[in-house]
């Protein structure tokens, strides 16, 4: 409990008293309800001590009443009753024997107003009242604020105590009640927040909320209430992520938080954040326009603050999705030498396949030889194929990792070779297939129509609808029309469309029907030969 209110003394002059009786005491005492007050004040009386003194008894009364039979309202007279109202509560503090006078007036309540008389009693000789010097006392409404103390500033976590008084109050009197409000305390625990003496872990939100005491006297009325704002000093940082998956070639904007009082100053680190290491970036925003494989790594963020420091740990990895080069192959010395790369990260597995069986890394064996090797996102791979290729044969290229994949083949086709990615459409085939046989049916045919012409113009006269040496050749080449093209116009043989364009089926075929050859006058027939019909279709 805080001492009692020492109040400036005001002395009133103690020349008018009797010879030998002087009083010093505060002429005007304003106090509060419900609150203490200490009237200091001291006294002399003229007194012979040469034969054994009778004791000294000293009185405080209320102005006007009868000091002989009215009750005082403090006394050091055991045999004198005070005043019920004040008993408790008007109380003599000094030591009478060094005439000390000292009032102690506690819990103040406004019938207390009023003028007070100081009186002196021992033995027969000394019966004196000070009338010329009073205490007049005023008691007043309570607008005096409770105190609310702790250290500060508030530390995030850590255990703090506070504490509540109300100044100028005592023990004597009624007792004060407390109470606490406000969003830092816990509803669960009502206990706690009635005592003057609060515990409190504050939390980082507890920055800026009001704290509020509240203080009322029993059995009154009158509540008086003072509100502090909590000033926490907080570390702390909000986001924590271990692995940060990124896409190469993307955009990155790591921003750092730790809220903070007051503010913690952020840096950001590439692998250490030891104290001499040279951050990146001295703010919580790092920015990196494009991710790369460089780029992958811990980054640390580290907030500095006067309560400490704190490090918070990021785990950069980066990756790609398989991006191929390849297959290409090339004959070689009777072999059909192959290479296939993939870029990726993690960096890409990847396999041969001839057909539909996989040819496993670093193999050889009679037919083939297989050669892999990785250096950071490239994974690189050779294929050796000795004979027996036919065709038709697929050689296929497949890398993949965690990301995707992706192949490509080759396909060999009647000893060249057709490269794709991925599927190759088959109408390339055939297409290319078929303009040969155009090709060559054409050819045929211009050479039978010359031989035939050859014939004719040699001989005088020419047999109906039939030649009598070659017989008949007929050409027959069905497709359907181009788009742009009437329906019933056929191509001309030499117009043929280009190898990767869709074509559709040609047929030709070559007809030798029984032909007789010419006979002389002077020779026997010979015997009838008869021919075969030669087709090609498709």
């Amino acid at each position: 409990m805080l001492p009692l209110l020492l109040l400036p003394l005001l002395w009133g002059g103690s020349l008018q008293e009797e010879p030998g009786y002087k009083l010093q005491v505060q002429k005007s005492v304003t106090v509060q309800e419900g609150l203490c007050v200490l009237v200091p004040c001291s006294f002399s009386y003229p007194w012979n001590s040469w034969y054994s003194p009778p004791p000294l008894y000293v009185y405080w009364f209320r102005d006007g009443e009868n000091q002989y039979f009215a009750e005082p309202v403090a006394t050091n007279n055991p045999d004198r009753q005070v005043k019920s109202e004040t008993q408790r509560r008007f109380r003599l503090l000094g030591d009478v024997s060094k005439k000390n006078c000292s009032l102690s007036i506690g819990d103040a309540r406004m019938g207390d107003t009023g003028s007070y008389s100081f009186r002196v009693e021992r033995g027969r000789n000394v019966k004196y009242t000070y009338l010329q010097n009073k205490l007049n006392l005023e008691v007043t409404a309570l607008t005096e604020k409770p105190d609310v103390h702790f250290l500060e500033p508030l530390e995030s976590g850590r255990l703090t105590r506070l504490s509540c008084s109300l100044p100028g109050s005592c023990e004597a009197g009624r007792p004060l009640t407390f109470s606490w409000t406000g969003d830092a305390l816990s509803p669960l625990d009502p206990e706690t927040t009635r005592s003057s003496e609060l515990t409190l872990t504050p939390r980082p939100e507890d920055h800026g909320t009001n704290l509020t005491c509240h203080v009322k006297r029993q059995g009154a009325q009158v509540t008086t209430e003072r509100t502090v704002q909590l000033n926490v000093s907080s570390l702390e940082i909000l986001q924590n992520t271990s692995t940060l998956l990124v896409l190469e070639g993307q955009a990155l904007r790591l921003l750092c938080e730790a809220p903070s009082n007051p503010p913690a100053h952020l840096s950001w680190f590439q692998a250490s954040s030891a104290p001499n290491a040279t951050p990146i970036t001295d703010t919580g925003i790092l920015e990196l326009p494009r991710v790369e494989f460089a780029k992958e790594g811990v980054f640390t963020c580290r907030a500095q603050h006067p309560l400490g420091s704190l490090h918070i740990f990021l785990n950069l990895s980066v990756y790609s999705l398989p991006q191929l080069l390849g297959p290409s192959c090339s004959w070689e010395a009777e072999s059909l030498h192959c290479s296939c790369s993939f870029r990726a990260w993690p960096a890409p597995s990847l396999c041969w396949w001839l057909g539909e069986k996989p040819l496993e890394g670093n193999s050889s064996q009679g037919s083939f030889k297989v050669n892999f090797s990785s250096a950071g996102p490239w994974a690189n791979s050779s294929l050796i194929l000795h004979g027996g290729l036919t065709s038709g044969l697929k050689v296929s290229c497949k890398g993949w990792n965690i990301n995707g994949s992706q192949s490509g083949s080759v396909v060999l086709l009647q000893g060249r070779l057709n490269l794709r990615t991925g599927v190759v459409p088959a109408a390339l085939g055939g297409a290319g297939v078929m303009a040969l046989l155009c090709i060559c049916l054409c050819l045929i045919f211009f050479l039978i129509v010359k031989v035939r012409r050859k014939q004719t113009a040699g001989r005088p006269e020419k047999m109906d609808d039939e030649d009598p040496i070659m017989g008949t050749v007929s050409w027959d080449s069905r497709k359907k029309p181009w788009p742009d093209s009437p329906g019933d116009q056929a191509s001309p043989a030499g117009d043929t469309p280009p190898l990767g364009e869709q074509q559709e089926l040609h047929y030709a075929s070559l007809s030798f029907s029984e032909m007789k050859s010419r006979e002389p006058k002077d020779q026997e027939a010979p015997s009838t030969t008869e021919y075969s019909e030669v087709k090609t279709n498709k």
